[in-house]
């Protein structure tokens, strides 16, 4: 999300503008922290916020705190909808799963959805991997048991709130988390 705010700037001198006070009222929304607005500029989507209303012949500027903790993450979506609105390649999303991170992940929460109905770790494993993956060898001492372990953990943590680590995936980085 890019916070924006009122510039002293002529709105006339700058090379590429976006009307805001002209964005479609479905594109516009007031919220309890300011405005939101959701730009689409060229199959690229942008979210905005405003501190007010926009308003017409108002020229605005990206507002970048340094002490805020996701200032990377802000700066690259800045630099996105610059470059969108210049008319030039946005460029990719600051970062992307890996398919392999995503399959996981949906592993992960269809593991936590079989824990939450009940089914024990042998009845998750069989939806999740099929029946014919789970030989006659002792359970207790399985490969799939001890992956749908770790999977229901990762579902686990994902339920108390680390979902949240998925929007800031370079803090996670930093920190030795995948």
């Amino acid at each position: 999300m890019v916070s924006l705010v009122e510039s002293a700037c002529d709105p006339h001198g700058v090379a590429a503008t976006v009307k805001l006070a002209e964005l479609p009222s479905d594109s516009v929304r007031e919220a309890a922290d300011g405005w939101h607005a959701v730009l689409h500029i060229h199959g690229s989507r942008h979210h905005l916020r405003l501190k007010q209303a926009p308003r017409f012949g108002v020229a605005y500027s990206i507002e970048l705190l340094i002490h805020d903790a996701d200032f990377e993450i802000r700066a690259h979506a800045s630099l996105r909808l610059w470059r969108a609105i210049n008319g030039r390649p946005p460029g990719p999303p600051i970062a992307l799963l890996s398919a392999q991170r995503r399959k996981r992940l949906a592993l992960s929460l269809r593991a936590l959805d079989g824990h939450m109905d009940g089914a024990s770790y042998r009845v998750i494993a069989e939806v999740l991997f099929g029946p014919r993956r789970i030989s006659e060898q002792a359970w207790k001492t399985h490969a799939l048991r001890s992956r749908i372990i770790r999977l229901l953990k990762v579902g686990l943590a994902l339920m108390r709130g680390g979902y949240r680590a998925l929007l800031r995936p370079s803090s996670a980085k930093k920190k030795g988390r995948r």
